[in-house]
């Protein structure tokens, strides 16, 4: 059965959510969901969240799922929100323990227990899910942008994170903890062996040099033909030696801190302090020309 499928554009963090539904009985999933979030001021807001419960209630659906590609670290999970809102479980693939596992320690997370446990459902390469009377979503482990990135295919669709984006912007960087640039290629090369016809969905878009529209589907053709860092005929060394060069080039995304820590708990915010507010931390990384003690006084 064909899906029908909702985009949702957040142009603070150029991501795309998607509202995915069995047409007959109505059941949902929303695919990776964005919770709206000020770094400058912390303050929190559910403007993105709100626009795709309404129009889940205004299609008639009943939310089964929030799925997760990865463990972002662009833009906040609205993943709870939806949860308290509909029941909805949130699922992710199972390797999120391994990115637990490395930021656990970087953030002092002694609430995590790092075995996955946060999220309601850890979902095995392979696996298939089914919504409503019989929307079947295949889960297929595509590691490299982090070790934990799923693509769920859904018939003649293709959700796929953050491996690739649009033919004219490229693939993701493999720079993170855990990522790989080998790993990515061989991952997207997975995905492209879907049948040529397949729509991918991208979870951002940037607006490539000389594009004036944001666009974020495209199809496994298109990908293989066009696609500037990955097309047919690019090597795996080739690809490697290009993905390493420009992320050695890249900044941190501007929400990698409170993105990362807030994400691998799926979604769910740091834990109160002893006044009742939450706060996000940042790790401190000192200069080798300064010793700790310079810098406390």
């Amino acid at each position: 059965m064909s899906p029908e499928i909702r985009a949702f554009f957040d142009e603070a963090t150029n991501t795309v959510t998607y509202l995915v539904w069995c047409p007959d009985s109505r059941h949902a999933v929303v695919i990776d969901p964005v919770l709206d979030y000020d770094h400058a001021s912390g303050k929190v807001s559910t403007h993105s969240v709100d626009r795709v419960l309404a129009a889940a209630e205004d299609e008639g659906l009943t939310i089964d799922w929030a799925l997760e590609t990865h463990v972002h670290a662009d833009h906040l999970s609205g993943a709870p929100l939806i949860k308290a809102r509909t029941g909805a479980g949130i699922a992710i693939g199972e390797h999120v323990k391994e990115v637990q596992k490395i930021f656990r320690p970087v953030f002092m997370a002694d609430d995590l227990k790092g075995d996955g446990a946060d999220f309601d459902r850890l979902l095995k390469d392979g696996e298939t899910i089914t919504i409503g009377n019989d929307m079947d979503i295949k889960v297929m482990h595509v590691p490299g942008h982090t070790p934990a990135d799923v693509t769920y295919v859904i018939g003649d669709n293709a959700f796929v994170g953050d491996t690739m984006f649009m033919p004219d912007y490229g693939t993701a960087r493999a720079d993170f903890p855990g990522g790989d640039a080998r790993t990515l290629y061989r991952s997207i090369r997975k995905i492209l062996e879907l049948p040529p016809e397949t729509t991918l969905y991208m979870c951002h878009d940037y607006k490539a040099p000389g594009r004036d529209e944001y666009a974020w589907t495209t199809t496994v053709a298109e990908q293989r033909a066009n696609n500037l860092h990955v097309h047919d005929g690019i090597s795996e060394d080739e690809f490697v030696e290009m993905r390493e060069a420009r992320d050695a080039t890249l900044k941190a995304p501007a929400l990698i801190m409170p993105s990362i820590q807030t994400n691998m708990r799926a979604g769910r915010l740091p834990p109160a302090e002893t006044n009742g507010v939450r706060y996000m931390k940042v790790p401190i990384e000192l200069p080798h020309t300064a010793g700790e003690d310079e810098l406390a006084r």
